[in-house]
């Protein structure tokens, strides 16, 4: 699949994709939300300088209830539509929840937080 920055899909399009989670560690914590451990950096440099700043080269992005379904759902397996589906059930009172879907979606793709 292309990477949504690549080209805009159609809904359609984007309906059939199935984003899947990067290599990132995360956990549940005793709320049921879904944190994720996304290092600063990647390069020798940024680590380095993390050491000698004595700075944990991790950050912990923490999800909300929405975001942490969505992100326990991107297993790899889940179609958007899928995924959008359990939303729905999930939180039936929920305005646009479509939109905030497929843009939570496109947001973690572009962080490369998850791909297609």
């Amino acid at each position: 699949m292309p990477k949504i920055s690549d080209r805009l899909p159609t809904e359609d399009e984007f309906l059939k994709y199935i984003p899947k989670r990067l290599g990132f560690e995360w956990y549940t914590n005793k709320e049921g939300l879904i944190r994720i451990k996304v290092p600063k950096f990647k390069s020798t440099i940024g680590i380095s300088f993390c050491k000698l700043v004595r700075k944990d080269n991790i950050f912990v992005a923490n999800l909300d209830k929405l975001g942490s379904l969505v992100w326990k759902s991107c297993d790899g397996k889940n179609t958007v539509n899928q995924i959008l589906e359990l939303v729905k059930k999930e939180f039936p009172k929920e305005i646009n929840i479509d939109q905030r879907l497929f843009l939570f979606l496109q947001q973690m793709n572009g962080l490369n937080y998850i791909d297609f």
